[in-house]
Order: C-alpha cells, then structure tokens, then sequence
C-alpha cells in the first residue's frame, strides 16, 4: 500500500471516529483533540462556531492558551480565524510576534505563547460554520505537508460539525413540538377549546410577546395554564381563568 493510499484509509478511520458522536459537546471536543494528535507541528487548537447572530464563540480548546487567543480576538474584532470565517480562506501566521496583519491581537497572542498559527474555514455547501485555529509554539512551524494535512483534517472537521448540528437541530425540534403538543392539550383541558384555537393562543402570546412559541409552552406547562397576563397582553381585556379566551385581531 503506497502512502496515498495509507493515508486516505487513515482519514476515513479518522472521519468515522468523528462522526460516531452525536453530541455537539463531545464532538467539538474529539475534533480539537484528534487534531493535535494527527497535524504534527500543531500544540493546541481552538474550535471557532458561529452561534447565536452569528457571533463567534470558542466551542472547544486543548489548551487554556488556546483559549486566551481566540477570545482576544473576539475582543478586539481581529485575528486569523474571523478573517478566515469571513473571507473563505486559510490563514498562516509564520511568526506570530512579527506578523503586522493584526497588530492588536498578534503580540498577545505571542506573548501568551502562540509561535505559529494555521486558521482553517470550517465551511459545509451553504456557509461558514467556523474556523479551526491550530497553533504551534514555535515560529516557521508550518510547512507544505503539515498544511496539506490540516486542510485534509479540517474538511472531515467540518462534515462532522455539520452533521452533528444537523442532528442537534433535529432533536431540538422535535423537543419543541412535543412540548407545545403537551402546552396545547393542556389548554384544551383547561380552557375548553380546540386544538387549533389552542395553537393559536400559543402563538399569539408568543407574537406579542416576542417570545419563542417553545419557551411560551413551557411556561403553560410548568403553570399548567396560560400565563396571568395572557389577555391583558394580546386582547387589552381582562379574562377570568376558566372562561373562553377571546383570540382578539391582529
């Protein structure tokens, strides 16, 4: 077997041990460990997310330095992995306290102890995910293979990222339904209305509100009823817990 080959059956081991984990904790975590163990000049890694308004958040670290640099650039809205999440591109840092790209961010990160740094776009066919930030303590650490490798790593990052929120996005639908299925029986029961007119008291409180329609059920049901303020809120009325709610005009 010649090492082409070695090395694309090593991957596909490598790409199963990342997709075997369904839990987005875990997998972050597997992916930062796995890539210290197979990129040779690489001493820690960062894991950069995209989360909520697509603000960027460190998912995973091998390392507390790691950690440091990732949030220092988050901070001061500069560094490798942003611009790698933005401009579809990998970015190395020959030398992490001479690079004059980010000069906010480049001697902190140097003097925290990053040498070298390879940020990789974590990207599947819609859109950036993220960035896989690899650092080395020492500078020129990279060369053509080691870079090779970590694009050919972070391509099975980058599906194992995918898929597990994927599969987390699923579960967390899932969840939501049957809990606003549980929300509308309970005000079925309660308030003696249909099942439609039950979805539609949830969502109108939900819409005047601006509150999620999940987090709207799951306070009918720890109240096992709509909240006190339900008619006061949506119809400008005054309703006794028992009695038909008005649905009011939007």
């Amino acid at each position: 077997m010649d090492n082409q080959a070695q090395m694309a059956a090593y991957f596909a081991a490598v790409s199963r041990d990342l997709l075997a984990r369904s839990d987005e904790e875990l997998t972050f975590q597997r992916i930062a460990d796995r890539a210290v163990d197979v990129i040779p000049p690489c001493d820690f890694v960062g894991i950069t997310l995209r989360r909520k308004r697509r603000r960027p958040e460190s998912v995973a670290v091998t390392d507390p330095v790691a950690q440091h640099c990732d949030d220092w650039q988050y901070e001061l809205d500069e560094g490798p992995c942003l611009s790698a999440i933005a401009e579809d591109e990998t970015y190395l840092i020959d030398d992490v306290a001479r690079d004059p790209r980010w000069p906010r961010w480049g001697p902190r990160a140097a003097a925290a102890g990053a040498g070298s740094i390879l940020s990789v776009r974590l990207a599947d066919e819609r859109d950036a995910l993220g960035a896989l930030n690899l650092y080395s303590r020492r500078p020129h650490a990279w060369d053509t293979d080691s870079i090779d490798l970590a694009l050919v790593f972070a391509s099975h990052a980058a599906t194992a990222v995918s898929n597990t929120q994927l599969v987390s996005g699923l579960q967390t639908a899932l969840q939501s339904r049957h809990l606003i299925g549980v929300a509308q029986g309970i005000l079925m029961a309660q308030y003696d209305m249909g099942l439609e007119t039950a979805f539609e008291v949830l969502r109108r409180y939900s819409s005047h509100t601006n509150v999620k329609l999940r987090d709207v059920a799951n306070q009918v049901v720890e109240l096992r009823a709509l909240p006190d303020d339900y008619s006061e809120i949506t119809t400008g009325e005054s309703v006794d817990a028992r009695s038909p709610l008005p649905l009011g005009d939007d």
